[in-house]
């Protein structure tokens, strides 16, 4: 029975109650040593009923063996495996040594983790447990918080346990105190008089195993209240002082090597050698008997130290772990990882090796970078950058050492921690003596680390000192980052100097066409070879390619074909910023659900990686969809968030899509002249708090807001502009766009609507060209606004119909309210029908829909959206009532007819 934790089991059962009903949760029980964190898991796994539990406990000795938790926790379910999308179940078997091929994608790695959960909670729920999880290893700890965080549609209920302050990102905490004094008092003996006992729990705050422990250090007078209590009373690793220091040479022996590795077997084999006398540190194996180290571990056990579970030794509670380790001078310590690394292989043989080392020994190192390079090929970024920084301690060459250091801070980059890693290269380069090549690589590394979390601008200074093709093109994304063209004209031209190929023609096109606009030949051809391209980095600078051709239809269609790529591909640390591109131009191309649900995605993997930069991304760009969705509070929020990251930062490219947001908000309300202002502060805008890009791709809408406003010198200035730079653009969407643009300023102001009326043909035109149906509505409403002020509704009323339509289906509010308003001016007064649209479903199941539609299978979609095929199928199970429909054939066929519209170039 549990004393005092009413509030505690209320919330845990709470959890576990809701992941029975499908709405899964976590939680994470937060306390100092004592305090009854263990008690209450033991409890939590009992109060399931019928659903599975599964449970792992952190031990210290192997915090730094990547993936070791997650094997024993998932060991039991492994029959599963195959039951998961291909992409996910070999990264799985690859992390947990089961001979799957490791890809590498923590992300890819970690949704399979999810995956295989999910199946496990089939078909009564799952209750996952995991105790110290302060001391699980971080491979491990990084794929349950990533499955933790995405539970709300599977039936777990998952329930971890810390001691003190070990940061757990994105669990609610549950804190857990003392024990209140009429509970506490409930743990000691009722014969004890009751100032004892309240002085007792107020000497102990009412930690349990505190009052527990010294109880059983008090003599009778004590308990008695005839003789005064100690001061101070034991406490923390002094509770189990005096007991391990009063063990028998051999118990405290065996205790020690337990402290140090939890393997029971080389417990015992070690106890062997070192009670023998004869070690051999690297190699062979002393004869002994082992009998002596069992007999220690039997007293060890009555003594109520430790327990043995399986092949495992553990110790009653850490504290006692904490005890053992302090009571051990230090060469004791390292007798005992020198024996243990003669009978170890792999992992733990490097570990105990580096342990047991005194000063620098390179073959330690080696060993140590070896365990590290396992680690990252399994997708264990965070211990490999532990491994490769404690194998640089040991290293005694200092350019050795400089190599390991850079590749640590890599490591830490890729698994999510980013201060780690910048003081990891920081000491890397105080290392590199001189050596050109590798300065390079760490000022590589330097100017990625900035260019995803830190400034922009200083990205660029350092990523324009290299001379090779790949540090001038990092140095041409920070430039193009900033909005710095002249940046990028001079990096542009610098890469004319390498031998013909596809990133040498897009860079040096992009700087002609920024510096004398003579580079789209250049910019075709790369173009002409985006049929060799095989990464998704070859197809984002392709897009960028067809950006500065003005082709901003094509350039959306390869930014999401880049997406596509990274997710199948596994684009190690990068698919935040992928996404960046796809989500963008999802947006782009319209499907504005999809790019909600991306963008989604991304802001939260970015802020797992600690990506700063990229979640300023993904905020202006959800600013943007809030814009055109009408949701005004929403698109300041997430535009002020992303311009208070972006412009300290010098992102010049994300500070100007949120000021575009803003400008949309006005502008689809019908604000013009604060729309206007907007835009003109855009096109305003240097290097660091605007960008070109987001000049020429806001034209269309700049053009919009100065006619309404009445400013046509402005329009025609920014007409001027827009065909400058549109003027090597081939899509027939381009021309459309130009065409409806060139219609708006022929129009001029409208002083008197009825007498001024824009030149229909030219909007006939763009009509008949537009590939975008969101852009083609956008058009339709200009020309059914101008036909009905012409006094000629019937011809307005099929334009305005169809314009409506479009926007309800993008779930463009603002624009839809204006064309609907504009079709009852027309005469038009009853609502328009309505069918089954797609826009009931979230952006999650719109996205899920349309690749239903595509053919793909529930293990297909999950492998694609990170994940588990029974969330798919969840979503599924939601998608058919919401529509009226009960197949998958239903669901294909109702996309294709109201697939959500496509936008153009005037969308960024």
């Amino acid at each position: 029975m549990l004393f005092g934790r009413s509030a505690e089991i209320a919330a845990i059962d709470d959890v576990i109650s809701r992941a029975r009903e499908g709405a899964g949760d976590a939680l994470v029980l937060r306390g100092e040593a004592g305090v009854g964190k263990t008690a209450l898991l033991d409890l939590a796994a009992s109060r399931g009923g019928s659903m599975r539990v599964l449970r792992t406990t952190g031990v210290e000795p192997e915090s730094d063996l990547a993936f070791a938790a997650l094997h024993q926790l998932l060991r039991p379910v492994a029959g599963l495996l195959d039951t998961l999308p291909e992409p996910q179940r070999e990264a799985v078997r690859g992390a947990l040594g089961l001979g799957g091929g490791a890809s590498g994608d923590r992300f890819l790695l970690a949704a399979g983790v999810l995956s295989l959960l999910a199946e496990a909670a089939a078909p009564d729920g799952l209750v996952c447990v995991v105790d110290d999880f302060q001391w699980v290893d971080r491979a491990s700890a990084d794929a349950l918080l990533f499955a933790a965080r995405r539970l709300g549609t599977e039936r777990i209920a998952m329930l971890l346990a810390v001691r003190g302050d070990a940061p757990v990102k994105g669990v609610p905490p549950l804190r857990l105190g003392g024990l209140p004094e009429p509970a506490a008092a409930e743990l000691l003996d009722a014969a004890m008089p009751p100032a004892v006992k309240r002085e007792l729990v107020a000497a102990t705050g009412g930690n349990p195993l505190a009052l527990r422990e010294i109880v059983r250090r008090l003599g009778p007078g004590q308990l008695a209240g005839r003789e005064p209590l100690p001061d101070p009373l034991p406490g923390g690793t002094q509770l189990f002082g005096e007991q391990v220091a009063g063990l028998p040479d051999d118990a405290r022996l065996v205790a020690l090597l337990a402290a140090v590795e939890s393997d029971l077997d080389l417990v015992l084999r070690a106890a062997a050698r070192i009670g023998a006398g004869r070690l051999a540190p690297h190699g062979r194996e002393a004869a002994g008997s082992t009998e002596t180290g069992r007999a220690a571990l039997h007293e060890l056990e009555v003594a109520g130290l430790v327990r043995v579970e399986g092949a495992s030794v553990r110790f009653r509670h850490p504290l006692i772990r904490s005890a053992v380790h302090e009571a051990a001078a230090p060469a004791s310590r390292r007798a005992a990882h020198e024996a243990l690394a003669g009978l170890s292989e792999g992992d733990r043989r490097a570990w105990h090796l580096a342990a047991a080392a005194l000063g620098q020994d390179e073959s330690v190192a080696a060993a140590l970078t070896e365990t590290a390079a396992r680690a990252r090929d399994r997708g264990g970024y965070g211990d490999a950058a532990t491994a490769l920084a404690r194998a640089a301690e040991l290293t005694p060459a200092p350019h050795t050492r400089a190599v390991r250091l850079k590749d640590a801070a890599m490591a830490a980059w890729l698994g999510g921690r980013p201060g780690q890693a910048e003081s990891l290269l920081a000491e890397a380069r105080d290392h590199a003596g001189g050596d050109r090549a590798l300065e390079m690589e760490i000022a590589q590394l330097r100017g990625r680390f900035e260019l995803n979390s830190g400034s922009a601008a200083e990205a660029v200074r350092i990523l324009a000192t290299g001379d090779s093709l790949d540090m001038l093109a990092d140095a041409a994304e920070a430039a193009s980052y900033v909005g710095d063209t002249a940046a990028i004209a001079e990096i542009g031209r610098r890469a004319a100097a390498f031998p013909e190929g596809f990133l040498r023609d897009v860079l040096t096109g992009i700087g002609l066409m920024l510096s004398d606009g003579t580079g789209h030949g250049m910019l075709r051809r790369a173009l002409g070879r985006t049929g060799e391209l095989t990464e998704a980095a070859g197809f984002l600078w392709a897009t960028a390619a067809a950006s500065y051709l003005g082709e901003a239809d094509l350039a959306a269609d390869l930014a999401v074909r880049a997406g596509r790529v990274a997710r199948v591909s596994g684009m190690v640390g990068q698919l935040p910023v992928v996404l960046e591109f796809v989500a963008t131009g999802e947006r782009i191309a319209g499907r504005l659900a999809e790019s909600q649900a991306i963008s989604e995605e991304g802001l939260e993997l970015a802020r797992e990686a600690g990506y700063a930069n990229t979640v300023a991304a993904h905020l202006a760009n959800l600013a943007v969809l809030a814009a055109l969705r009408g949701e005004e509070e929403t698109c300041r929020r997430h535009a002020q968030e992303a311009l208070a990251i972006a412009i300290p930062h010098r992102v010049g490219l994300r500070a100007g899509v949120a000021a575009y947001a803003l400008a949309m908000l006005d502008l689809g309300t019908g604000r013009f002249a604060a729309a206007h202002d907007r835009f003109t502060a855009i096109t305003a805008a240097g290097p660091g708090a605007g960008h070109p890009t987001v000049v020429w791709r806001s034209a269309p809408d700049r053009i919009e807001a100065a006619v309404g406003a009445g400013d046509l010198e402005a329009a025609r200035a920014a007409l001027e502009a827009f065909e400058r730079w549109s003027a090597q653009a081939a899509t027939a969407e381009s021309r459309a766009l130009l065409t409806r643009c060139r219609a708006l300023v022929g129009a001029g102001p409208e002083k008197e609507p009825p007498e001024k009326e824009l030149p229909e043909k030219e909007l006939e035109e763009a009509l008949r060209l537009h590939a975008n149906p969101y852009e083609a509505a956008r058009t339709a409403l200009l020309l059914g606004e101008r036909l009905r002020r012409a006094h000629r509704p019937g011809e307005a009323r099929p334009h305005l119909r169809a314009a409506l339509e479009t926007f309800r289906r993008a779930g463009a509010e603002p624009w839809a309210r204006r064309a609907h308003g504009e079709l009852r001016a027309a005469g038009e007064s009853a609502e328009p029908a309505r069918g089954p649209a797609l826009d009931v479903l979230t952006p999650q199941e719109l996205r899920i829909a349309g690749l239903v539609a595509d053919g793909l299978s529930s293990k297909e979609i999950a492998a694609q959206l990170f994940l588990s095929p029974r969330t798919v199928e969840y979503h599924l199970y939601k998608i058919y009532p919401k529509l009226g429909i009960g197949t998958r054939t239903d669901l294909a066929r109702l996309v294709v007819l109201q697939k959500a519209p496509v936008a153009g170039g005037g969308m960024l």
